[in-house]
């Protein structure tokens, strides 16, 4: 009598690994990161902001193919134009590809300004990976191309218009997104860098220390942000190079931001430096440092997780608001902040309005890292949740 085998799709699996995932077992023998992952990944609107502030950052670092232009690059007579319209079809229905329309420049008689209309007896078609100005790749490698672009004889391609010296917005856009973004990373670093540890020594120590630290970050949260952000700001010279302002800014912001997580970690320390591990670590003669940074800070990491995911867009939002008062980032340099102060003037928000666009990716941003920032705090607990 003839047998028949049942075909399987693969290796059997172990009966334990069976019976502990059919069990929800598996849970219980997980390590705390895989128990947030697993919660984190079930927060869509995290998980979205995850891909969107990816794609912000690798366009960040990846400006120069993806800008159309230099963020310096101006283009005489053509000053404050509306973003430029992209067609497939001509006037008289036919496909012919993304194209663009020539410009004239022309005075309204009535309002007196200058207006640009297109001329449409001249098509000219828009190139993938064009030649454009010269550029260096991460500053390493030499290059040219361009992601669009036109021909030599064509006139440029204004995604977002240009501004009132005739430069592209969307090309300083990308490059301003270099100093928006990465300003929070170095801002972060320091702020946790004086938090954890002042508070992590006032709470573990206490007594004289504790009261010296906690006095003088109440001094400090007592005095009003944006006064003290302008005071310091303005001690900066004027004539100092991009890159040594840009770390000016950056300790200017650590120093104003580092006090409310100082008193959190002394927080946590306090209500953790007598539990009996701590005091076991103790007894066997491990070192202030080690118990800190070992036994005590690993308890609340989630925590700590969730406060960088805050602390990033306060960043943002400080280095935008003192280039945004003149105070922060200067030109030639590029910022999301530097943009938005050419458009305080109301005929820019009456007749120029896409001037306001670098304000939209200062909004997404910060929505984004605050999506992943409550994310974070849905997983910090997974084991009420899963």
């Amino acid at each position: 009598m003839e047998t028949t085998e049942t075909p399987t799709s693969g290796p059997a699996k172990p009966e334990s690994s069976i019976l502990t995932e059919e069990t929800g077992e598996h849970v219980y023998t997980a390590s705390q990161w895989q128990l947030m992952w697993w919660q984190f990944r079930k927060h869509k609107a995290a998980m979205i902001a995850v891909v969107v502030l990816g794609v912000m950052y690798f366009l960040a670092l990846m400006a120069e193919p993806f800008a159309v232009y230099g963020p310096t690059q101006r283009f005489p007579r053509l000053e404050s134009t509306a973003p430029t319209r992209i067609r497939f079809f001509d006037e008289t229905g036919q496909f012919r590809g993304p194209f663009i329309y020539g410009l004239e420049r022309s005075i309204d008689p009535e309002t007196i300004r200058v207006t640009f209309v297109e001329d449409m007896s001249k098509i000219y078609p828009i190139r993938f990976f064009a030649e454009g100005t010269p550029y260096k790749l991460l500053g390493l490698f030499p290059m040219n191309l361009r992601l669009v672009g036109t021909d030599p004889d064509g006139p440029p391609i204004f995604l977002f218009g240009s501004d009132r010296l005739g430069r592209d917005l969307y090309s300083r856009t990308l490059y301003g997104s270099r100093i928006s973004l990465f300003i929070g990373f170095g801002g972060v670093f320091l702020t946790f860098f004086f938090g954890i540890t002042l508070g992590g020594i006032a709470g573990y120590l206490g007594g004289t220390v504790d009261e010296v630290i906690m006095r003088i970050i109440d001094f400090m949260v007592s005095i009003p942000q944006i006064p003290l952000w302008m005071g310091l700001a303005a001690a900066v010279p004027r004539d100092w190079p991009v890159i040594r302002t840009y770390f000016a800014i950056t300790i200017i912001l650590s120093i104003v931001g580092w006090g409310g997580l100082a008193r959190a970690v002394r927080g946590k320390l306090l209500s953790l430096r007598e539990e009996d591990y701590v005091m076991a670590a103790r007894v066997y003669g491990a070192r202030p440092r080690r118990l800190i940074f070992k036994y005590l800070l690993p308890n609340f990491m989630s925590y700590l997780l969730v406060s960088v995911t805050i602390s990033i867009p306060f960043m943002i939002l400080g280095e935008t608001a003192l280039s945004f008062l003149g105070l922060g980032i200067q030109p030639p340099a590029v910022s999301w902040g530097t943009l938005l102060r050419d458009a305080q003037q109301l005929t820019v928000v009456a007749q120029r309005p896409w001037q306001m666009i670098p304000g939209a990716f200062v909004v997404v941003a910060v929505l984004m890292f605050n999506f992943i920032g409550d994310g974070l705090r849905d997983a910090a607990d997974p084991y009420a949740r899963i």
